[in-house]
């Protein structure tokens, strides 16, 4: 289990985590971009995640948009504050149009019903469970991938 942290994190603090705990964000070469009470923003050069066709390869996006929807889900359980297991149940994921440049995956902070069922649910049952959408941004910062997780959290 990881050390409790506070709910906000610092860029550096959460990118520091992330590469400590996940070594695949390191080899990646995951940046965190934004880390506040709106919105989790990741960030991964193209280089390490290119395809045979000069594009970011899929299993790059889907990997950095697991990890920004993981983020989100982390940082909501220490607000409770608890720790705890966190796994990704079922995902689908879209992806629209390739990627050219730079990996960039945003997930908004849920609404505060649905932030208070899973936290409640969390502490009550000591399990609860998130689901959430990632957008990755294309050129021009339109959607070029969209994913929607569920994830699961349990002690």
């Amino acid at each position: 289990m990881s050390k409790l942290v506070p709910a906000v994190m610092s860029v550096s603090g959460f990118e520091a985590f992330l590469h400590r705990k996940i070594p695949l964000s390191r080899a990646m070469q995951v940046r965190v971009v934004r880390c506040d009470r709106q919105e989790l923003e990741l960030a991964a050069p193209l280089a390490p995640n290119i395809n045979h066709l000069g594009t970011a390869f899929g299993g790059s996006l889907n990997a950095l948009a697991t990890l920004t929807g993981y983020g989100v889900v982390y940082l909501l359980l220490r607000e409770i504050p608890a720790d705890g297991h966190i796994v990704l149940k079922e995902s689908r994921i879209d992806y629209l149009s390739p990627v050219r440049g730079q990996l960039r995956a945003a997930c908004r902070r849920p609404p505060p019903v649905a932030i208070e069922k899973f936290q409640a649910g969390f502490r009550r049952h000591g399990k609860a469970r998130l689901d959430l959408m990632v957008q990755i941004a294309g050129s021009g910062r339109q959607a070029a991938v969209i994913f929607h997780g569920r994830f699961v959290a349990g002690r």
